[in-house]
């Protein structure tokens, strides 16, 4: 068991108004610390106690002391403390690249009471789906249907909710149709997206309830929109998730990726076997697993047949398209040499005819 300290200290100089600064209203910035670092700090005027473990305790009351050095008055003025700033300060005492991916235990990363009983990792590739996206700032998961990573990606939106870790859940994807053309579809904007998002309507149900996910989506708690109107934003203290990113153009992947804010986490899920783009158009999903694979803030996880957990018949089948793609790219790759080859031996006797 993890050995629990507590450090205490004084600000000083004391100063009522720079410490409610500090504190932010309501206490919103030492509760944002306590939710990021796993802390419990308590203050009485300018003596403040702060428990945990070692490394995010000592964190804890660096960053503390430092933003109450950034409160010393300009012009006699106190500046005041923004959100933003304590996550910046979080991020810049590296406190949280101290966990390890493999710090938290398998099938232990999701604990969400739901009507179907509690939310956990069948394989360890969603134990690991599930880690990343509680240690990284942006996490994307591809591979196959039925391998859980919308729902996995829904349940831990769910659970930063629950912990009051974020203020809102944005939902979004591209409104591309799977091959068919379903012309114009009736209704204001939620419910032409809605056939788009109906996954993770239902994962959301499950997990919450209908009549309750109803009044958060009233209250812009839970916000679903499609991709093409994420542009112009910044989005602060939310979990994002973009789902059937395969079939986002380049452009689209770095605009949605640039729209990140502070205190934001974002999934991406997609399924690059199954691009449903115009022939021609780059997915932007396959361009960004290229693009961004050394970026440390962002983790990739690809999962495999074995990772599905639908029916058993499920993963059968993704193993034979697999396959079935496999010796056809053999087959195209050969049909090419040899168109090559035959270009190469025609190449003279062109040549010489050209010239009698």
């Amino acid at each position: 068991m993890s050995k629990i300290i507590t450090e205490e200290f004084n600000l000083e100089p004391a100063d009522n108004q720079r410490l409610s600064s500090l504190c932010g209203p309501f206490d919103d910035n030492i509760k944002q610390l306590e939710r990021r670092l796993g802390v419990e700090i308590n203050h009485r005027g300018n003596s403040f106690s702060v428990v945990g473990k070692p490394h995010t305790a000592q964190a804890a009351v660096h960053i503390i002391k430092t933003l109450y050095v950034d409160t010393a008055p300009i012009r006699n003025n106190i500046p005041d403390i923004e959100p933003e700033q304590i996550h910046l300060a979080i991020k810049e005492s590296g406190v949280l690249e101290q966990h390890t991916e493999s710090s938290i235990p398998y099938g232990k990363e999701v604990n969400i009471k739901t009507k179907k009983g509690v939310i956990k990792p069948r394989t360890p590739n969603q134990a690991q789906y599930i880690s990343n996206m509680v240690t990284h700032d942006i996490t994307f998961g591809v591979g196959p249907a039925g391998t859980g990573k919308t729902y996995l990606a829904v349940a831990a939106a769910v659970d930063a909710l629950e912990r009051q870790e974020i203020r809102r859940i944005l939902l979004t994807r591209p409104a591309v149709e799977a091959g068919e053309k379903l012309g114009f579809l009736p209704g204001d904007l939620s419910q032409k997206v809605d056939p788009y998002l109906r996954p993770l309507y239902d994962a959301l149900f499950e997990m919450l309830g209908f009549e309750r996910v109803e009044k958060l989506i009233e209250r812009n708690v839970i916000e679903v929109a499609p991709l093409a109107y994420m542009r112009g934003r910044t989005l602060n203290d939310a979990f994002i998730i973009l789902d059937e990113s395969q079939n986002t153009t380049v452009e689209q992947m770095k605009m949605f990726l640039t729209r990140i804010g502070f205190n934001s986490r974002a999934v991406i899920t997609g399924d690059v076997t199954q691009i449903d783009l115009p022939r021609g158009a780059r997915s932007g999903l396959r361009h960004a697993i290229e693009v961004l694979s050394d970026v440390d803030e962002i983790s990739f996880n690809f999962f495999q047949a074995d990772d599905v957990v639908r029916h058993p018949v499920v993963a059968r089948i993704v193993q034979a398209y697999d396959k079935w793609e496999t010796e056809d790219q053999k087959q195209r790759k050969l049909a090419e040499q040899r168109r090559r080859e035959q270009q190469q031996a025609t190449a003279p006797l062109a040549a010489t005819e050209s010239n009698n």
